[in-house]
């Protein structure tokens, strides 16, 4: 005799984000990595917080927050960030800020025997290696400083990505050919559609992970700091914070880039304004 058939059981659903519970999750946001989740937020942090739930088993979004709260490895800190903000980007995105580090900055630095660029929320890596094509292309063979490109994020997963330096065919087509062969290795047999950075290329980008929100704690500075896309996330105390921290880390003369919907309007800073998204550091 055959035994009853049982249907197989299916998870319960997730219950829905409580006012306190978009709270508790907006404070630590906040407090941590200084993303301002203002109210009218709730259905984005429970449509993307919702998939972290149901990936981990995990009914309401009180147990989840509290999961956070104890993992003492900060993981999940950093899986919380990552669901909440977008990590796009893309080679060669915003063009007219690689024209300008090419045709502007570049002929100012000629005589440097050293250059050191800041790629501040380097995402997957596509930032600071179009900052190295760039520059590799500007400098030529007529003349060779030592070039090094500090890559930071907040994200420990897009680091390793981005330390990888392997990329899909469609990510690298929109880079000029001349690059794509100049700079990239072509993947054979399971690799094939896919392009690695060469290593003599990757060695010039330095990754480490950093919350900007945080004090930096080497004294080291910069000819150029890019840092675009990131402080529309935050709220104006925490972009006055941030600009002047990035600030203090360049050099006389040396410039701040912002993202192209961004604005250093109503902050203090020390900086001079150079074109749309493009500043100067000129007070000491």
């Amino acid at each position: 005799m055959r035994s009853p058939r049982v249907a197989p059981s299916t998870p319960e659903a997730v219950r829905p984000l409580t006012p306190l519970e978009f709270e508790k999750i907006s404070r630590l946001a906040y407090e941590r990595f200084g993303l301002d989740l203002k109210r009218g937020k709730e259905e984005l942090v429970s449509a993307r917080l919702g998939k972290k739930l149901r990936q981990e088993g995990l009914r309401s979004f009180q147990e989840y927050y509290q999961s956070v709260l104890e993992d003492k490895t900060g993981e999940a800190l950093v899986g919380l960030i990552d669901a909440l903000t977008t990590n796009h980007t893309s080679f060669l995105r915003e063009p007219p800020h690689f024209e300008f580090l090419r045709e502007q900055a570049l002929p100012e630095w000629r005589r440097r025997d050293t250059l050191r660029i800041w790629s501040a929320a380097c995402s997957t890596g596509e930032e600071p290696y179009t900052i190295a094509f760039t520059l590799l292309e500007g400098i030529g063979n007529a003349y060779r400083p030592q070039l090094r490109i500090l890559a930071t994020d907040i994200s420990t997963r897009v680091i390793a990505e981005a330390e990888r330096a392997i990329y899909a065919a469609e990510r690298i087509a929109t880079l000029p050919a001349p690059w794509q062969r100049a700079y990239f290795l072509r993947g054979e047999r399971r690799w094939q559609g896919y392009y690695c950075v060469k290593p003599e290329v990757r060695r010039l980008v330095e990754f480490r992970r950093l919350n900007l929100v945080e004090p930096v704690v080497q004294a080291e500075t910069f000819a150029a700091i890019f840092c675009r896309n990131v402080m529309i996330y935050f709220d104006r105390p925490t972009q006055q914070a941030v600009v002047n921290r990035l600030a203090a880390h360049l050099e006389l003369g040396g410039y701040l880039l912002i993202g192209h919907s961004e604005s250093l309007t109503g902050i203090e800073h020390p900086l001079a304004y150079v074109r749309p998204t493009v500043y100067r550091r000129v007070i000491p």
